[in-house]
């Protein structure tokens, strides 16, 4: 860098209002506190942080700005500073004048004279609120997917998620179960599918709904499909419109699902058909050896009824 001898002085840094104008300049909010911990100088930056003019900033200590509990804090760290001359960073509490409470780092330095003892700390200030925030609910969405992902695994029903690509972002050993061995040996080698292409996994009918509400974004598409010799119900719906669909997968052959199945429907057809309703409720009480079939019947007859 060339610099200009008739314009640049060093004796300029000297100059209080040369300093003084450099330091405002700066968009950091920055202070210097002397080694009994009072502020000397600020710059406009710190002012408009700490909502103090430099009036009431300059003379005062960190203990008649701040609360008790936080000011013991910086004080306690301006004096391992001072015994450890050097730099210091770390993460902190910070009242506002509003009264709000907010997440900083402090930047800290301690300042030699020229027989190198210490006659003071400059240090900025950086509001990492926003940041913090940002890190805490990642951390929960984390925690959260974590804990979905355990509850998933342990549901017998088939899950599985994909996203706009349309491959596994994640499924359960109940959906492999659905598919067939080779799909279950494949959930073995690679665990919750992650990352297969779902055209590969599922017959065709079942992946055109996950095509069709990918592309839609509406809320849900249900049907009841014969596959495999297995009548499955398939809810297929949306997590993140147009970006992640899920599908939940029951096998309504099992005999612990037949009940509560039969239940349900009844109540989704009981303003269509009272007869149907009355036939289930004798069946469920007197020949529960004949659901499955009546089961077939009412899903024959009504799986389109609400379209």
């Amino acid at each position: 860098m060339i610099y200009d001898d008739k314009s640049f002085h060093p004796d300029m840094l000297e100059n209080p209002e040369v300093h003084q104008k450099i330091i405002d300049a700066l968009p950091i909010p920055i202070f210097y506190r002397d080694v009994k911990g009072v502020y000397i100088a600020s710059n406009k930056a710190y002012e408009k942080f700490i909502g103090l003019t430099k009036n009431q900033l300059i003379g005062k200590t960190v203990f008649d700005l701040q609360p008790k509990e936080l000011a013991e804090i910086y004080s306690a760290r301006d004096q391992e500073l001072m015994q450890n001359p050097g730099e210091q960073v770390y993460e902190t509490k910070f009242r506002y004048t509003d009264g709000t409470m907010h997440d900083v780092v402090f930047n800290k330095a301690a300042i030699l004279n020229d027989e190198n003892n210490v006659i003071g700390i400059v240090g900025s200030i950086f509001d990492i609120t926003d940041r913090k925030k940002a890190e805490r609910k990642l951390e929960k969405a984390q925690e959260g997917a974590v804990i979905a992902s355990a509850m998933m695994h342990k549901i017998r029903a088939g899950v599985i998620i994909v996203d706009q690509d349309l491959k596994v972002i994640d499924s359960n050993n109940g959906f492999a179960k659905l598919f067939g061995e080779e799909i279950e040996e494949l959930f073995e080698t690679i665990p919750g599918l992650a990352g297969a292409d779902l055209k590969e996994l599922v017959p065709e009918v079942v992946y055109k709904m996950f095509t069709s509400l990918m592309a839609s974004g509406e809320n849900t598409i249900e049907r009841d499909l014969k596959i495999q010799n297995k009548l499955l119900h398939v809810s297929v719906v949306t997590i993140h419109k147009n970006r992640v669909v899920g599908a939940l997968i029951r096998d309504m052959s099992a005999p612990s699902l037949v009940r509560e199945e039969i239940i349900s429907r009844a109540q989704r057809v009981n303003k269509q058909n009272l007869e149907t309703v009355q036939k289930i409720a004798f069946l469920l009480g007197e020949n529960a050896s004949l659901t499955e079939a009546l089961l077939n019947s009412i899903i024959e007859s009504y799986k389109y009824g609400e379209e």
